[in-house]
């Protein structure tokens, strides 16, 4: 199979982590017979450095040409880099919502793994993180409370401020459909979150969502208000497979599931649209105070990568092989210094990817 993949490197560490995903491909192509075309565009600092502006159009248009994207990390330190002087849609960040919307990235996909290796570094009691927990949020990307009618008027010398919540059934329905399809590539289980008992909005969501669970009779399907889940991740996140839900509900609870794993270093995630298409990028940041240090974790662009085999290109069994490597290195007692534990070894960057992709079968 041929796999066109355009890399945005980025900023800080992110050269440096998407050098070690490639590394990974390369190692599932040679042992699979796949041909993997790179070409690497520019987002970001990078980009504000060479163009003058953190997307060109021109990226763009290489991205859209491609059949998936893998991206490192975008920005720079805050407080020190010239590019925080810059007006808010100059900055580095702002590529990252172009790239976004130009590339209709509706879906976004989130697992949060706890490996029974790293069990220690979870903050739940023992007798909760006990056998880990493996879920995935996916998080609808485009609409909701963010993207809806905003004002701020003053009415009687009172200053009043409004957001509106809107979903269309045809919004709701895209990514119920991604829910239960990578729901089949997992456990079989969607769990669809949302506060039905309180917002129209919420009404809308979970009937369309049982109108498509009607096509996926092998898929469960179970409702769960916001404030419940959210209490459950932290009771007892084992019990979830696929956690669908809207766009502010995804952001809060995504951070929440992120935390009960230990390390975001290990924190794969992916922007999907209505095609095979996906951005695929750590959830971590550019962490540019460690940049070409060689210290960086780069599992979470690995396992990013794993994600773009699985959901872009169809290669499951491609994709297992990655998530058994990185497991089989945990387990050997690899670490990078921001996992690292009594009794391990510690390893830089460049040697977590080489050892991980060294045992890619």
């Amino acid at each position: 199979m041929k796999l066109n993949i355009v890399c945005i490197p980025g900023d800080g560490i992110g050269p440096e982590i998407v050098k070690q995903a490639k590394g990974a491909l390369d190692r599932v192509a040679s042992v699979y017979g796949h041909e993997i075309t790179y070409k690497d565009i520019l987002m970001g600092g990078a980009s504000i450095d060479v163009h003058g502006v953190p997307l060109t159009e021109e990226a763009i248009a290489d991205a859209k040409a491609a059949d998936a994207v893998l991206m490192g990390s975008i920005g720079g330190d805050t407080t020190k880099s010239p590019w925080y002087k810059l007006p808010p849609d100059k900055r580095p960040e702002a590529g990252l919502l172009k790239i976004r919307k130009a590339l209709n990235l509706f879906a976004n996909l989130r697992p949060a793994v706890l490996y029974e290796e790293l069990a220690d570094a979870c903050p739940l009691r023992g007798e909760v993180r006990r056998g880990g927990f493996d879920m995935l949020i996916m998080r609808e990307l485009t609409g909701g409370l963010y993207f809806g009618e905003r004002r701020t008027v003053t009415e009687n010398g009172v200053r009043k401020a409004v957001d509106t919540l809107t979903y269309s059934e045809d919004e709701i329905r895209r990514i119920a459909v991604k829910g239960f399809e990578i729901a089949r590539k997992r456990r079989q289980k969607v769990t669809s979150v949302d506060k039905a008992n309180v917002l129209d909005s919420s009404r809308l969501w979970r009937a369309v969502v049982e109108e498509v669970a009607k096509d996926y009779p092998d898929v469960a399907l179970e409702h769960m208000l916001v404030d419940n889940c959210a209490m459950q991740l932290v009771k007892d996140p084992a019990q979830f497979d696929v956690i669908l839900t809207e766009n502010m509900f995804g952001d809060i609870l995504s951070d929440e599931a992120s935390m009960v794993t230990g390390s975001i270093g290990m924190l794969a995630s992916a922007s999907l649209n209505d095609t095979k298409f996906g951005l695929y990028e750590p959830s971590h940041g550019s962490a540019p105070d460690i940049a070409g240090m060689d210290i960086a974790n780069p599992i979470a662009t690995i396992l990013s990568a794993s994600m773009m085999l699985r959901y872009s290109f169809d290669l499951d069994k491609e994709a297992d092989a990655v998530d058994r490597a990185v497991k089989a290195v945990l387990k050997e007692g690899y670490r990078t210094g921001d996992i690292m534990s009594d009794g391990c070894t510690q390893v830089g960057c460049s040697e977590m990817g080489r050892l991980i992709a060294e045992r890619i079968s």
